[in-house]
């Protein structure tokens, strides 16, 4: 499972480090220091994107189903899976454990906030992944997983949550960050 999750890492990256500069001729890049490119450009493509939205469009959504997310929930989803992801990463507790941000928070700046702050917390679990340690084992649910798996989830769940935020952008007509040119 571990190496499965690693090896479809680049197919899972793509879109988010699309961005990024190609490795130039000969140079090798190992684990770590992709998935640290891979969170850099998701962490630029949520942040643009939280902060492009306008506030008064931050509870809309493209559905009147329930269970669809408004547009601040998805970036409160997001800020949810990485505490608890970078928690585990880190070896801390989860400094939202109690709470659920996509009920709690209500205004744009809110929704932006947690974000941020998300990605504060998160800076540390990339930052501190080495190719010696990536497959160092972190609690995940009832088992455990290598850290760069967990990573690996967190970025291809990150990715996901910004496809979906770029449907909303379009549906009132503004272009998603990584198609600006």
């Amino acid at each position: 499972m571990v190496r499965l999750l690693i090896a479809s890492a680049p197919v899972l990256l793509f879109a988010v480090t699309a961005p990024a500069q190609p490795i130039p001729k000969g140079q090798k890049i190992g684990l770590a220091r992709y998935l640290q490119a891979g969170y850099s450009g998701l962490k630029m493509n949520l942040t643009r994107a939280a902060d492009k939205m306008p506030a008064a469009d931050y509870d809309s959504k493209p559905s009147s189903m329930p269970e669809v997310r408004s547009y601040g929930q998805i970036f409160a989803h997001v800020a949810d899976g990485q505490f608890t992801t970078c928690a585990a990463i880190n070896g801390v507790p989860n400094p939202n454990q109690s709470r659920n941000l996509e009920q709690e928070l209500k205004t744009k700046a809110a929704f932006v906030k947690a974000l941020a702050d998300s990605f504060a917390f998160c800076d540390d679990a990339f930052a501190s992944l080495t190719d010696a340690n990536a497959m160092e084992s972190v609690k995940q649910g009832q088992g455990e997983v290598a850290k760069a798996a967990a990573l690996v989830g967190l970025l291809a769940h990150g990715a996901e949550m910004y496809g979906i935020s770029t449907v909303y952008l379009r549906a009132k007509n503004l272009v998603p960050p990584s198609s600006e040119q």
